[in-house]
């Protein structure tokens, strides 16, 4: 059994994911967070097994010039801990803040967007992420493109592990619902957040519904986009033919996406999208933007269907298009189960970071 400090900047559904699952192992758990305040995504409370640890981060939101103090608090409890493995995520704030601080050993843990955006914003997160990289003892992330990413910030191949998240297989299963309506229904749950891309499924929404009566969306989520999307599809005269369900309990989820004939991820930035695997899982065929990332889940015209990013013509185009085609949806949708079960199993995934806990603890 080992002593294990799972520091991460807030708590969303993936933090609960880990946290849930690190529970049910031997080790002594111990939970910091960085950032208080701010939107809530998980609802649900820590399991009982995880200890939270109280200090100077986590009472509010995260701001960097708090930093040295927090450094300082940081090398604190864990010389007080004495943890003898520290995870650690994203890597220019949890990451950073565990290495100033000399705590380890460290697993860095990339959240995809602080690789795949977040390091190339300028001088001083470059510095960041390769001063983290280059002093961690491994690193882990969920696709293929955010390890090389860390390689070229100068993490060394052999200790870098990848495995996708992953979802419950049980919790997210295919079952269309029948609505008999005869709407084609497109489904989006990403936050409405620039990195994210649901602007530009509302220019797409809204050019297909110019043209084709019988299509719906149902959106999730919100975000600080959410008066940009409004007006788009306001001014479109479309915005009664969408559903605004909001911030919905991770427990409705599987309901939402039995909902839709289509999921569609316009993300200009991922790794292996937790959302996109939930709906594979649910036998959902999926139309998402040819990121390296996505393009590692989704086979044109196999379990889905890419279109270019950014590019708001050519996604209504791949949906007037599928919605032209939908005999063969089910096809589709059975490809996308297929490859869940293959990549996307959470209970076989997860053994992986145990792995790379005994790999560092050694």
């Amino acid at each position: 059994m080992a002593k294990i400090l799972y520091f991460s900047y807030g708590y969303c559904p993936h933090d609960h994911r880990f946290l849930t699952a690190l529970a049910g192992t031997e080790h002594e758990l111990f939970y910091v967070r960085l950032s208080g305040g701010g939107r809530q995504t998980e609802d649900r409370p820590l399991p009982e097994k995880i200890n939270q640890i109280h200090w100077a981060g986590g009472r509010g939101e995260f701001r960097w010039r708090d930093l040295p103090g927090l450094t300082l608090d940081f090398r604190r409890l864990t010389r007080s801990l004495h943890p003898d493995l520290i995870h650690a995520g994203p890597i220019q704030t949890c990451g950073l803040i565990a290495t100033l601080a000399g705590a380890g050993p460290r697993l860095i843990m990339s959240w995809g967007f602080d690789l795949l955006q977040d390091a190339d914003r300028n001088g001083w997160w470059r510095w960041a992420t390769r001063f983290v990289l280059q002093r961690a003892a491994y690193f882990t992330s969920d696709c293929e493109a955010t390890r090389q990413k860390a390689i070229q910030f100068g993490m060394s191949r052999d200790r870098t592990v990848v495995f996708p998240w992953g979802v419950d297989l049980k919790q997210f299963s295919p079952l269309r619902t029948q609505h008999g309506s005869g709407l084609f229904t497109l489904f989006c749950n990403r936050s409405w957040e620039p990195r994210y891309g649901v602007d530009v499924l509302a220019k797409a929404f809204a050019s297909v519904a110019g043209s084709r009566s019988d299509v719906h969306l149902l959106l999730l989520a919100g975000g600080s986009q959410a008066e940009a999307i409004h007006q788009i599809l306001y001014r479109s005269g479309v915005e009664d033919r969408v559903t605004f369900a909001g911030q919905i309990p991770q427990s409705e989820l599987p309901r939402y996406y039995h909902m839709a004939d289509l999921y569609i991820s316009p993300s200009h930035v991922d790794g292996s999208s937790v959302s996109l695997m939930e709906a594979l899982a649910c036998g959902l065929p999926c139309l998402v933007s040819n990121i390296p990332a996505n393009q590692e889940w989704v086979t044109e015209g196999v379990n889905g269907w890419l279109f270019e990013d950014g590019d708001a013509d050519a996604l209504a185009a791949r949906i007037l298009l599928i919605m032209d085609t939908r005999e063969s949806l089910d096809k589709v949708g059975e490809a996308a189960r297929r490859v869940a079960e293959v990549k996307g199993d959470w209970s076989k995934n997860f053994r992986k970071l145990l792995e790379t806990y005994e790999l560092v603890l050694r």
